[in-house]
């Protein structure tokens, strides 16, 4: 029953790194992009990761999939702040529309 439970998860992993892949083309500049692809592959990764766990249990596969969980979750979205951040600063436009926070310009100035 765990084994067919992992399978699942990974499986719902699989649909996420999917729709992630589409994110990457239907979204219009680098911030949303950055912002599909972290949140999309962050959670999909994870879910295979875990569904990995569960299928292998508790043996040095199922313990280093938990490790590359927890360094995953906190890498990621770090990575993408800081690329979103430099390319803000480095002056790449946002799509044409979007607010921007009054903080964020006193920086740029």
């Amino acid at each position: 029953m765990i084994e067919f439970i992992g399978w699942a998860i990974i499986f719902i992993g699989l649909l996420f790194i999917f729709f992630g892949c589409l994110g990457l083309i239907r979204m219009p500049d680098i911030y949303c992009r950055l912002q599909v692809s972290t949140k999309c592959v962050t959670l999909g990764s994870g879910a295979i990761l875990f569904g990995t766990f569960l299928i292998s249990g508790f043996s040095s596969i199922g313990f280093k999939a938990l490790i590359c969980i927890v360094f995953l979750f906190l890498n990621s979205p770090t990575a993408s702040h800081a690329l979103s951040y430099g390319a803000f600063v480095s002056g790449v436009e946002p799509v044409e529309g979007t607010e921007i926070e009054k903080d964020l310009l006193k920086g740029k100035e």
